[in-house]
Protein backbone atom coordinates (compact mmCIF):
# COMPACT_ATOMS: atom_id res chain seq x y z
CA UNK A 1 0.00 0.00 0.00
CA UNK A 2 1.23 3.15 -1.14
CA UNK A 3 1.57 6.19 1.99
CA UNK A 4 0.47 9.12 0.64
CA UNK A 5 1.21 11.23 2.89
CA UNK A 6 4.99 10.13 2.37
CA UNK A 7 4.96 10.83 -0.96
CA UNK A 8 3.24 14.30 -0.29
CA UNK A 9 6.17 15.01 2.39
CA UNK A 10 9.23 14.06 0.30
CA UNK A 11 8.00 15.74 -2.32
CA UNK A 12 7.92 19.25 0.09
CA UNK A 13 11.44 18.30 1.33
CA UNK A 14 12.61 17.97 -1.89
CA UNK A 15 12.26 21.69 -2.90
CA UNK A 16 12.25 22.94 0.58
CA UNK A 17 15.77 21.61 0.76
CA UNK A 18 16.39 22.75 -2.73
CA UNK A 19 15.70 26.39 -1.49
CA UNK A 20 17.77 26.16 1.61
CA UNK A 21 20.83 24.83 -0.22
CA UNK A 22 20.63 27.05 -3.15
CA UNK A 23 19.65 29.76 -0.37
CA UNK A 24 22.97 28.89 1.29
CA UNK A 25 25.13 28.99 -1.64
CA UNK A 26 24.06 31.95 -2.70
CA UNK A 27 24.09 33.85 0.71
CA UNK A 28 27.83 32.54 0.67
CA UNK A 29 28.79 33.64 -2.84
CA UNK A 30 27.17 37.54 -2.61
CA UNK A 31 27.74 38.68 1.42
CA UNK A 32 31.27 39.52 2.70
CA UNK A 33 31.88 37.82 6.54
CA UNK A 34 33.86 40.80 7.45
CA UNK A 35 31.70 43.82 6.13
CA UNK A 36 28.17 45.00 7.72
CA UNK A 37 25.38 42.81 7.12
CA UNK A 38 22.88 45.11 4.93
CA UNK A 39 19.03 44.77 3.85
CA UNK A 40 20.54 42.44 1.01
CA UNK A 41 22.25 40.62 3.25
CA UNK A 42 19.69 39.93 5.58
CA UNK A 43 17.21 38.97 2.58
CA UNK A 44 19.61 36.22 1.67
CA UNK A 45 20.46 35.19 4.95
CA UNK A 46 16.76 35.00 5.71
CA UNK A 47 16.21 32.13 2.61
CA UNK A 48 17.87 29.34 4.53
CA UNK A 49 16.14 30.70 7.30
CA UNK A 50 12.46 30.16 5.86
CA UNK A 51 13.36 27.01 4.34
CA UNK A 52 14.59 25.69 7.76
CA UNK A 53 10.32 26.88 9.18
CA UNK A 54 9.22 25.43 5.61
CA UNK A 55 11.10 21.93 7.23
CA UNK A 56 9.47 22.16 10.33
CA UNK A 57 5.99 23.01 9.13
CA UNK A 58 6.31 20.19 6.27
CA UNK A 59 7.30 17.44 9.06
CA UNK A 60 3.67 18.74 11.20
CA UNK A 61 1.38 18.86 8.06
CA UNK A 62 3.49 15.13 7.53
CA UNK A 63 2.25 14.15 11.31
CA UNK A 64 -1.49 15.32 10.93
CA UNK A 65 -1.64 13.57 7.16
CA UNK A 66 -0.77 10.09 8.36
CA UNK A 67 -4.07 7.79 8.13
CA UNK A 68 -2.24 5.41 10.61
CA UNK A 69 -2.32 6.66 14.17
CA UNK A 70 0.54 3.83 14.79
CA UNK A 71 2.93 5.78 12.39
CA UNK A 72 1.59 9.10 13.54
CA UNK A 73 2.99 8.00 17.01
CA UNK A 74 6.19 6.33 15.60
CA UNK A 75 6.51 9.74 13.82
CA UNK A 76 6.07 11.99 17.05
CA UNK A 77 7.78 9.75 19.56
CA UNK A 78 11.14 10.57 16.74
CA UNK A 79 10.28 13.59 17.11
CA UNK A 80 10.18 14.14 20.86
CA UNK A 81 13.12 12.06 20.97
CA UNK A 82 14.50 14.41 18.45
CA UNK A 83 14.21 17.40 20.42
CA UNK A 84 15.46 16.00 23.44
CA UNK A 85 18.44 15.19 22.01
CA UNK A 86 18.94 18.58 20.94
CA UNK A 87 18.25 20.28 24.45
CA UNK A 88 21.09 17.67 25.52
CA UNK A 89 23.26 18.41 23.48
CA UNK A 90 23.15 22.53 23.46
CA UNK A 91 22.78 22.54 26.88
CA UNK A 92 25.44 20.54 27.70
CA UNK A 93 27.73 22.44 25.36
CA UNK A 94 26.34 25.44 26.46
CA UNK A 95 27.36 24.70 29.65
CA UNK A 96 31.02 23.65 28.59
CA UNK A 97 31.02 27.30 26.86
CA UNK A 98 29.75 29.04 30.08
CA UNK A 99 32.75 27.75 32.50
CA UNK A 100 35.79 27.56 29.59
CA UNK A 101 37.62 29.68 27.37
CA UNK A 102 39.13 27.15 25.71
CA UNK A 103 36.64 25.40 24.00
CA UNK A 104 35.28 26.51 20.86
CA UNK A 105 31.79 28.29 20.64
CA UNK A 106 28.77 26.52 19.07
CA UNK A 107 26.66 28.87 16.50
CA UNK A 108 23.29 28.64 17.18
CA UNK A 109 22.80 27.80 13.24
CA UNK A 110 23.61 24.38 14.24
CA UNK A 111 21.02 23.73 16.51
CA UNK A 112 18.64 22.56 13.57
CA UNK A 113 20.87 20.26 11.79
CA UNK A 114 21.68 18.57 15.42
CA UNK A 115 17.55 18.07 15.01
CA UNK A 116 17.71 16.82 11.91
CA UNK A 117 20.14 14.20 13.40
CA UNK A 118 18.15 13.89 16.38
CA UNK A 119 15.31 12.43 14.41
CA UNK A 120 17.34 9.95 13.12
CA UNK A 121 18.10 8.76 16.25
CA UNK A 122 14.94 8.60 16.89
CA UNK A 123 14.17 6.49 14.27
CA UNK A 124 16.44 4.53 15.56
CA UNK A 125 14.94 4.46 19.20
CA UNK A 126 11.86 3.49 17.27
CA UNK A 127 13.12 0.45 15.93
CA UNK A 128 15.51 -1.01 18.93
CA UNK A 129 14.17 0.24 22.03
CA UNK A 130 10.40 -0.33 20.84
CA UNK A 131 10.72 -2.47 18.18
CA UNK A 132 8.41 -0.07 16.12
CA UNK A 133 8.24 -1.15 12.23
CA UNK A 134 8.08 2.52 10.57
CA UNK A 135 8.37 0.98 7.03
CA UNK A 136 5.01 2.76 5.81
CA UNK A 137 7.49 5.19 4.18
CA UNK A 138 8.26 7.44 6.77
CA UNK A 139 11.03 9.27 6.70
Amino acid sequence: MRNVAAARYTRRMLLIAAVYVAGIVLASMVIDPGAPLGLLGIGLALIPGAAMLAAIGAIGRFVAELPDEYLRMLEVRKIIVATGVTLAITSVWGLLELYSDSLPRLPVFYVFPIWCAGLFVGQLVNRFAFGGDDTGGCP
